[in-house]
């Protein structure tokens, strides 16, 4: 054979366990290099770092100029690799179909090429842009355990000869052992990267959707969708219901004025139409793609991704689209993404509109404000009271002549002249002020009123003045505040608002009941005393009701330290439990930032509790005649009772019930804790722990521990105690800290010493309270 001829050997991959019989193949040391590679490579945690290590120790292990590992890109089908020798530290892509790596990874089947450039798969178009020759090669499938082909290895221009068949077994064992470390630390890498999109996707929608101005808004969301999905180009079509069009004013790239066309015709409007996202690879493919607007603006439409704009109500009012992918067709992540993006986007929208529509009202005319029965002051650019209706005149016992055209501080003074503070601030502050029971000085007399100072602005957003609006507190409304200080102000309005009903009347309902209580609370109270125990326990409730009351909870009572509240009484959200976890979340961290105040001043920490279930209760007014007392009862009381207690066995914060975790709308960074049967109850209870009141310094790693605990669970539950130990144990060194998985570890222990019965289906039962 010729030194010119291209020779190209296809070599079957050779079982590990006849590789191993053929002792006249293996080199001495053969088996030392594998494991040294890979000693070397399990203590890398990134994959440019496991990338780096095999490419040099492969190279001088088989005695080439180059290696290079590649691995298989499902979204886009290419092989992918970040390291190379010889070239700078790059990403190197190549079609999954293409040169000698794509035709490895599709046959699966191992080769050696002795003369690259006569061989018909080579590419050599590598060479031509780097200037680098190839002269020959060889190159091996990467295969997980299950025989999956995840990539493929080549090593090029051998440093003496050609290749030999130990050199492809070689790098075939090498590749066998890199596998796991390539595939765990590419995962690690892309859950990262997930993470990091994913904060930093929140914190744009957050700030987007705090924008009020509607032409600022449709601009700005243009910008962030091209941004986050790495799109060329994006366009938000509006639907116009008296035309039947769909219309956008903002479009990125060419300068468009508006677009109008049927809400029914192109690729937008099958969105709008069916109210499904749409994902395109190849536009000029699809027959409802109309290429009249590339003709018209220049742009050539490649891929396209189009989501419904859907507002709170499941009505349609537009079409989100993004153009052109760069570096390949849209994802699924990209569809994830922009679903999630226009959910946030249509409220923030609808938000704007209904803002830009107030905007058009503020300017009331006489008929208006006369109709109004609270009173309402109107003043210019100069402070002059320009109007002021009938209610104004009798809450304020005087006349037209009294009070028009006088200067604001002219006619509110004295007692009142706090009014012209609050007004000041709002002109700088160009924001609503509101201020509920404060009293102003009406003849010598207080009136108690519920007071808003509003800007008035233009279309053109000119400043035309200020608005005052007071509401007189009737009687009755002092009586409610009052009862309010001995029963739940929620409770109280009821009464008031359904006068000739007995609201107080027993019902069986759906709610979330929520226990606190106090870690420590005797320790506490012997350190304090007993004055100190008091003023300790009223600056505490003050704050935990503040956070139970923030999300609608409904205080129930104080027992002893602990606090017993209701989410979903007397007035049921769709959305009770979110708002009864998100409570127990916002206590935790307010209990932790009053400990650190404590702490500083040198007085004792505090901790707490927090359990929560989901059941139907009973709800209603019980006692004697002489003395009611509204409270709640029922089996679902005492499981959110139990498992606030629970708390402590289980080193947990907050506790809640599978009840309650089924019926979660929000996503939060939740582990199942255990099956248990609580005191006073026969039927196993699913308990989960929520951790998001943690940060990376409470709690490092915390997606790993889960992650690891939840495999040592799962293997528990199928009575793998010794491999549950193992996944404990590697949470335990992620986070020394987590006294659960110690817990489990010593649970597991007892259980392999003492193996339980053969019906045993992982349930633990409580004894204690």
């Amino acid at each position: 054979m010729a030194d010119g001829d291209a020779v190209a050997v296809a070599v079957e991959p050779v079982p590990a366990t006849k590789r191993r019989r053929r002792k006249s193949v293996k080199h001495p040391g053969h088996f030392e290099t594998v494991l040294d590679i890979a000693r070397r490579i399990s203590g890398t945690e990134s994959l440019d770092q496991v990338l780096y290590a095999l490419v040099e120790m492969t190279s001088a292990e088989i005695g080439c100029d180059r290696s290079t590992f590649f691995l298989y890109d499902a979204d886009t089908n290419d092989l992918f690799s970040r390291v190379a020798q010889g070239l700078r530290s790059r990403e190197i892509r190549i079609s999954a179909n293409e040169g000698i790596a794509g035709a490895v990874y599709q046959s699966g089947k191992a080769i050696i090429v002795n003369d690259a450039a006569n061989d018909p798969r080579f590419d050599s178009l590598v060479d031509k842009q780097t200037g680098y020759v190839t002269r020959n090669l060889i190159c091996v499938p990467l295969k997980t355990v299950n025989g999956d082909i995840v990539g493929s290895a080549e090593c090029l221009n051998k440093n003496s000869g050609h290749f030999t068949e130990y050199d492809l077994e070689l790098l075939s064992d090498i590749g066998e052992v890199a596998v796991p470390a390539l595939r765990s630390s590419r995962f690690i890498e892309r859950m990262t990267l997930a993470r990091e999109q994913e904060m930093h996707f929140l914190d744009v929608v957050t700030d987007i959707t705090s924008e009020i101005d509607l032409d600022v808004l449709l601009d700005r969301i243009m910008v962030e969708v091209t941004r986050i999905l790495g799109a060329e180009r994006s366009t938000l079509f509006l639907n116009d219901e008296k035309g039947g069009e769909l219309f956008s004013r903002v479009a990125q790239g060419e300068q468009v004025n508006e677009i109008r066309f049927p809400n029914n015709a192109g690729i937008a409007g099958a969105v709008f139409t069916t109210g499904t996202t749409v994902n395109i690879p190849h536009a000029y493919a699809d027959l409802r793609f109309n290429p009249h607007f590339d003709k018209v603006t220049g742009f050539f439409t490649r891929s396209i991704l189009a989501a419904p704009l859907t507002n709170k109500s499941g009505k349609v009012i537009g079409v989100t689209q993004a153009l052109n992918k760069i570096g390949g067709p849209f994802t699924q992540d990209d569809e994830s993404r922009l679903k999630a993006f226009t959910a946030e986007v249509a409220i923030a929208l609808e938000n704007a509109k209904l803002f830009s529509d107030v905007q058009k009202m503020k300017n009331y005319n006489d008929a208006m404000l006369l109709s109004m029965a609270d009173g309402v002051i109107t003043l210019d650019s100069e402070h002059v009271i320009v109007t002021c209706n009938s209610a104004g005149l009798r809450i304020l016992q005087c006349t037209n002549a009294d009070i028009l055209n006088k200067k604001f501080d002219q006619f509110f003074t004295g007692k009142n002249s706090w009014l012209a503070e609050r007004l000041a601030k709002v002109e700088i502050e160009q924001r609503n002020d509101v201020e509920m029971d404060v009293e102003i000085d009406v003849a010598g007399k207080p009136i108690a009123v519920n007071l808003s100072i509003l800007p008035l602005k233009s279309e053109a957003e000119q400043q035309l003045g200020t608005m005052m609006v007071f509401s007189d507190i009737s009687t009755e409304k002092r009586v409610k505040a009052t009862m309010a200080r001995y029963m739940d102000p929620t409770i109280a309005a009821q009464m008031f608002e359904n006068a000739d009903t007995d609201v107080l009347g027993g019902t069986n309902r759906l709610a979330t009941i929520l226990f606190s209580d106090i870690r420590g609370f005797t320790t506490l109270t012997e350190h304090l005393g007993a004055n100190g125990t008091v003023a300790f326990l009223n600056e505490y409730f003050g704050i935990m009701v503040e956070v139970i009351t923030k999300f609608e909870g409904m205080l129930d009572k104080f027992i002893g330290d602990a606090i017993m509240a209701a989410f979903g009484l007397p007035i049921s959200h769709e959305d009770d439990e979110d708002r009864a976890v998100q409570a127990a979340i916002g206590m935790i961290r307010e209990c932790r930032r009053w400990s650190g105040e404590r702490a500083k001043a040198n007085l004792l920490p505090v901790d707490m509790g927090i359990g929560i279930n989901t059941d139907m209760i009973v709800s209603g007014n019980i006692g004697s005649a002489k003395r009611m007392d509204y409270t709640l009862i029922g089996d679902g009381v005492n499981v959110a009772s139990r498992l606030e207690s629970a708390c402590k066995a289980y080193s947990a914060r907050i506790l809640i019930s599978d009840n309650t975790y089924n019926r979660l709308r929000g996503t939060y960074r939740v582990r199942e804790v255990d099956q248990v049967i609580v005191k006073g109850k026969t039927e196993p209870v699913g308990v989960y722990e929520v951790l998001d009141y943690h940060t990376a310094e409470t709690f490092p790693s915390l997606m790993d521990v889960v992650n690891y605990f939840n495999e040592g669970i799962a293997h528990y539950r199928a009575r793998k105690f010794e491999k549950s130990v193992k996944q404990f144990e590697e949470a335990l060194r992620r986070h020394p800290g987590d006294k659960l998985s110690q817990t489990y570890i010593e649970r597991c222990r007892f259980l392999i010493e003492t193996p339980p019965a053969e019906d045993w289906a992982g349930i633990w039962e409580m004894h204690e309270k």
